[in-house]
């Protein structure tokens, strides 16, 4: 079944409480994910850096990870640790030496990476998961979250959304794709890496392949429409903007909210009912077949 919520800030002014508004979304969405939450925050960056999202166990050594990635031109990556994952923080120019170093240790997933996204997701109820990273404390322009529940692969928390569809990307999923397997096996003959046997990792990967060969995010996502075989709604996050996009058929519950202060989206409208101004919103079902996006560079 699943639940999806997001909320692009258009007021600069809310942005202290963007935790705040997303927690209290994702956690009315328990009863459709009750197996395992994640979500995605788009707080400040500079652009000469990139934060790389890391995951692994209850009680791992960050500090001793950061320790031991040495930079060649000195220094240890600036390291924030919440529960089990940790968001490191490096110059640009090094990413590609601080992820072969990374590489050597195999109990740690990069589970994204970008100037200001960072990931987090977990097992367990929605409330829990948003409780033991802070969220309800974070700040920042837009964010995304999804509960799960599981389906057509295992409860983990490499299962658990979102997925990274590339540098400040990601995506969650509500629904299923019948074509996965096969479109899993094409895009790994084109390099495309999977850590999971979720079909909505393989619509990630998709949506990274589409771009690779020169498309837009929202040209990979018409595309997606043709190549994707099943039903589904996406919702896409990247480093200035906030996407929807539902299958043709549209038989996944989807209800919009935008006013002047934001626009917001929930699988269902009790998801949106504590944001401020809802009274006086514009609620709307996206289109199907359309992409929706709002871009804060625009």
């Amino acid at each position: 079944m699943c639940g999806i919520v997001g909320i692009f800030l258009k007021d600069p002014k809310l942005e202290p409480e963007l935790g705040a508004m997303l927690a209290s979304m994702l956690c009315v969405m328990t009863d459709r994910g009750p197996d395992s939450a994640g979500f995605v925050v788009y707080g400040q960056g500079d652009a000469g850096h990139v934060k790389l999202s890391l995951r692994a166990t209850e009680g791992y050594d960050f500090q001793g990870l950061a320790n031991s990635l040495s930079l060649s031109s000195g220094g240890t990556p600036k390291l924030t640790v919440r529960s089990t994952h940790a968001v490191i923080e490096v110059p640009a120019d090094h990413e590609a030496e601080v992820r072969a170093a990374l590489a050597r240790h195999p109990d740690v997933a990069v589970v994204g990476s970008g100037t200001r996204m960072e990931i987090f997701k977990e097992t367990g109820l929605p409330r829990d998961v948003a409780a033991r990273f802070d969220l309800s404390k974070m700040s920042g322009t837009h964010g995304i979250g999804h509960t799960r529940m599981a389906t057509e692969s295992a409860v983990t928390t490499a299962g658990a959304h979102p997925f990274s569809t590339g540098a400040d990307q990601c995506l969650v999923h509500n629904g299923s794709l019948s074509n996965h397997n096969d479109l899993r096996r094409a895009l790994k003959r084109e390099g495309i890496a999977f850590a999971t046997d979720n079909d909505s990792e393989v619509a990630a990967g998709y949506l990274t392949w589409r771009m690779r060969q020169g498309a837009s995010l929202g040209e990979a996502l018409e595309a997606g429409l043709k190549d994707l075989d099943g039903f589904f709604t996406f919702v896409v996050g990247t480093e200035s903007g906030f996407g929807v996009l539902r299958d043709p058929i549209a038989c996944k519950p989807a209800v919009m909210a935008e006013t002047d202060r934001y626009v917001a989206f929930g699988s269902e409208y009790r998801a949106l009912v504590d944001l401020p101004g809802i009274a006086n919103a514009k609620v709307f079902e996206p289109e199907p077949a359309t992409v929706y996006f709002w871009d804060r560079a625009a």
